[in-house]
């Protein structure tokens, strides 16, 4: 039986990267993407990178300097990164029988019993190219963590061609000898802090470490660590993701909202949204939680900031319930004479909908026509054909949100094709 391989494709700069897709004249030009409401940066091409501008500066902070070098600027068209990121996976399906999709821009692979893995990763490569135009770096090695560690080198040596194989023992212990140790997956901020103040610099240094030593000193979750940097595969693949633990759909306004119901109805909005991913989930909520604040910022507007929460009578995933709940509770937190700059729900508790204890004056029927009538919409709203909202939702979408400089949703609307001419 031969050792397991796994290989980690990554997207580069995958945001900007969604951006030049339909634009090629800006394939070498400075892009950058901005955050909800267009308050900070949030991707930046490589030609953005050199230049100094760093991830998540506020953008009247480096205006400056992007109207000098004439970056040209995004909002964040999440509908278009979405949509991209799913032809991404679904390409990658056809190399690998275990696909685990660990971010929007990322999927770990399994490999084991590939021959030739360099010439496998240049073919993923320059497959995904083909098929969706989003270049992509492939890092492969017998463990999770050292994929990454080859995916990092993918992207920072141009000479490797964007594909590092690290089966290779001795290539492994030559690339953690350079590898700065923040740069190890799972180590994070605050125990490369402590790993530094020791005189562990490299991820050869952490590699280094007995593993008891670090079992007693950090955790069993840095032993793990140390154990893949030295090749020995202690995390699987996980190809079914863990179901959620809750669900938060918030925002923050691009203007201040003052009137009550403009508000109601962005929770309502809200409800219906976090609504939708949880029967997607196939889960249902037991709480619910309203918020509600103006900003801490503002120097003129007085602070206010407050939450409710509340049990549902029975689990449900039923829109109807759960907007009963939550307008109830906005009601409860609702102060006239503010300019609220954020508000949102969470739904938590969650519980398999097999598993919903009956009350007397419910029947096994009654749920039945419940969730078909709540998949109805939800296919029907999916259709793209027209649109069902429930009382009380503002029926405009992203309505919220200050996006000055959102790109055509080219891949999901009619009226957004690219025309060729």
């Amino acid at each position: 039986m031969k050792p397991a391989t796994f290989a980690l494709v990554d997207c580069n700069n995958f945001y900007c990267s969604c951006e030049r897709l339909f634009r090629p004249e800006l394939r070498h030009v400075p892009v950058a993407v901005l955050s909800n409401n267009d308050g900070c940066i949030v991707a930046r091409s490589q030609e953005v990178k050199a230049l100094g501008i760093k991830m998540a500066a506020p953008l009247f902070q480096v205006i400056d300097q992007i109207k000098q070098h004439q970056v040209q600027v995004f909002s964040s068209n999440y509908t278009l990164y979405g949509d991209i990121s799913a032809r991404v996976m679904q390409t990658l399906e056809e190399f690998s029988p275990q696909v685990e999709i660990y971010s929007i821009d990322e999927a770990f692979l399994d490999l084991t019993g590939i021959d030739n893995l360099e010439e496998y990763g240049r073919k993923i490569s320059t497959t995904v190219y083909q098929h969706v135009g989003v270049p992509v770096c492939v890092g492969i090695a017998p463990t999770k963590t050292l994929t990454k560690l080859a995916n990092y080198a993918a992207k920072k040596f141009k000479a490797t061609g964007g594909v590092v194989d690290l089966s290779d023992p001795l290539r492994q212990k030559k690339l953690l000898a350079i590898t700065p140790i923040a740069e190890v997956w799972g180590v994070g901020r605050k125990h490369s802090k402590t790993l530094l103040a020791r005189g562990i610099t490299t991820a050869l240094d952490l590699a280094q470490i007995d593993t008891r030593q670090i079992r007693q000193r950090y955790s069993v979750v840095m032993e793990r660590t140390v154990r893949e940097l030295n090749g020995e595969a202690c995390i699987e693949l996980d190809n079914v993701p863990s179901p959620r633990q809750q669900i938060v759909c918030s925002r923050s306004f691009g203007e201040k909202i003052t009137d009550y119901a403009t508000l109601r109805e962005t929770i309502c909005e809200f409800t219906a949204r976090a609504a939708i991913k949880l029967r997607a989930d196939n889960q249902c909520a037991n709480m619910v939680n309203v918020f509600i604040r103006t900003s801490p910022h503002s120097k003129t507007d007085p602070y206010y900031s407050n939450s409710a929460t509340s049990k549902l009578y029975r689990p449900s995933a039923d829109t109807r319930d759960l907007l009963a709940v939550a307008t109830r509770l906005f009601d409860s937190i609702w102060r006239v004479d503010y300019r609220y700059a954020k508000g949102g729900i969470m739904l938590g508790d969650f519980s398999s909908p097999n598993r919903a204890q009956l009350d007397l004056f419910n029947s096994p029927g009654d749920d039945l026509s419940r969730n078909k009538l709540m998949a109805t919409i939800d296919t029907i709203n999916k259709s793209g054909r027209g649109k069902i909202w429930f009382g009380g939702q503002r029926p405009i979408e992203d309505w919220f949100m200050n996006q000055q400089q959102v790109s055509p949703a080219y891949t999901t609307r009619w009226d957004c094709l690219p025309v060729v001419r």
